[in-house]
């Protein structure tokens, strides 16, 4: 497929990168001569310097022949722009954009974003994508990753194995036998540095980080299973009252959680704007790295800090500081992904990429086929994929013992007219289930080809 991406910062560099070793024809955009040098210099794309809106640019990095653009600079009106230009002029059919202003996101614009209008087909706004991450992981005290697919009945979940792991040194088989009616099943394991697909036989140790394919009302039962009981976190404390921490204490605030909540922002103004927002919300103004003002939120008596200012060594260190205050549990938002190898080091208990959840909402668009979710974990080793079933799919009509699956690839659950099907050697997929599967990267080709149209179907 023929890219093009307008801004090669960290989330666009990212997305060229994946794109890239999945054997696409790249180009990116932008204004700084700095930035598209490294991407000539590290990557097999090509890069143009200028402003990713302008028709000149567009043309030279080839949008007449483009099959999607992605815009995703620092600037909303810069992406709109880019994608109205590509739509207009060049006719490129998929169009993605990155937009941030929560303005442009309300309920009554809603119409500004279509065909007639700004021609954009997909929007990505980060701040309610990893707001509702840092939802999921709240609500879900014990998981390190949440994701829900086929209409959120299905919870995808990466859980630690710890040394007191009931479930450690069994081999998979033998869970099944003792707990038959458990709706979950183990597909992938991270161990040592190296991830693999689960098979029947493996047995899971301490260590492991293990993804696990659960019906949602299962999801607590699994947990408990792995040894993770830990109770829903009561007294929160917000490190950053940006876009993200506003979404999610807004949310929570009119969610059943019934939570203390404490912000503490650096910015005065922004502080004063944010308590008008909330109702029930205390706002601090300070730094998060202030112990003084960590301990008049009372982080010492916190459940959880989640730190989500937008630098990353605030975000690590005033995690670090709650953690020595006495705070059960912590929280990090991290860009730069040299930070995230030594964050367990650190007591960090939990970690948030931005850039791979914006990755994740790209793929879906990429890949082809009836791929309805796309979840990017273990840094693109691996996706979790939702796709439908049609007629045509050779995954129909037979058992899944007589499939020849790829090797990298394990369906995980299966959603059938509102119910969820833990699949087994005997489970026959039909035509228009949404199987929901975890396969490394190697094989998503192949998971493609399993649930495309072919031309028999017209």
């Amino acid at each position: 497929m023929r890219v093009i991406i307008c801004g090669a910062g960290q989330v666009g560099y990212g997305i060229a990168e994946r794109l890239a070793a999945e054997d696409n024809d790249v180009s990116v955009i932008d204004t700084s001569a700095a930035l598209i040098q490294r991407v000539r210099d590290t990557l097999d794309v090509r890069g143009f310097v200028g402003h990713g809106g302008h028709p000149d640019v567009l043309a030279a990095a080839g949008a007449d022949e483009a099959e999607m653009i992605i815009a995703v600079t620092l600037y909303d009106e810069v992406n709109m722009i880019a994608c109205q230009v590509a739509h207009s002029l060049f006719d490129v059919p998929t169009k993605i954009a990155r937009i941030r202003a929560q303005s442009y996101l309300q309920d009554q614009y809603r119409d500004m974003f279509s065909r007639d209008n700004l021609p954009i087909d997909v929007i990505i706004s980060p701040e309610r994508e990893v707001g509702e991450v840092v939802l999921k992981r709240i609500a879900l005290p014990g998981a390190t990753d949440v994701v829900q697919f086929a209409d959120d009945n299905v919870t995808m979940m990466a859980i630690e194995c710890r040394e007191d792991c009931p479930v450690i040194n069994t081999p998979l088989s033998q869970l099944s036998e003792l707990f038959p009616d458990l709706g979950a099943t183990v597909t992938g394991v991270w161990r040592n540095d190296k991830l693999f697909i689960a098979k029947s036989s493996d047995q899971l140790f301490a260590g492991d980080l293990v993804y696990v394919i659960s019906v949602k009302g299962q999801v607590r039962r699994t947990l408990a299973l792995f040894g993770h009981q830990e109770t829903q976190a009561r007294r929160i404390v917000f490190a950053g009252g940006g876009n993200i921490g506003l979404y999610a204490a807004s949310r929570l605030e009119k969610s059943a959680i019934k939570a203390n909540l404490k912000i503490i922002e650096a910015n005065r103004t922004r502080a004063v704007d944010v308590a008008d927002q909330l109702l029930r919300t205390i706002v601090l103004h300070g730094s998060a790295l202030d112990q003084q003002i960590l301990r008049e939120a009372d982080v010492q008596d916190a459940d959880l800090m989640v730190a989500l200012t937008n630098d990353d060594q605030v975000n690590v260190l005033s995690s670090v500081m709650a953690k020595r205050l006495g705070c059960k549990s912590t929280m990090t938002l991290i860009n730069d992904l040299s930070y995230q190898n030594f964050t367990a080091a650190l007591g960090i208990d939990a970690q948030i990429n931005p850039r791979a959840v914006t990755i994740s909402r790209v793929l879906q668009h990429m890949r082809r086929g009836r791929i309805r979710q796309v979840h990017s974990v273990q840094k693109g080793q691996a996706e979790v994929i939702e796709a439908q079933a049609l007629e045509t799919s050779p995954l129909v009509g037979k058992p899944l013992r007589e499939q020849e699956l790829p090797e990298d690839v394990r369906i995980g659950a299966i959603y059938r007219e509102g119910v969820v099907i833990k699949p087994d050697g005997d489970t026959i997929v039909k035509a228009n289930d949404r199987v929901v599967m975890f396969a490394k990267t190697s094989a998503v080709k192949s998971v493609e080809q399993l649930f495309r149209v072919s031309l028999e179907f017209f």
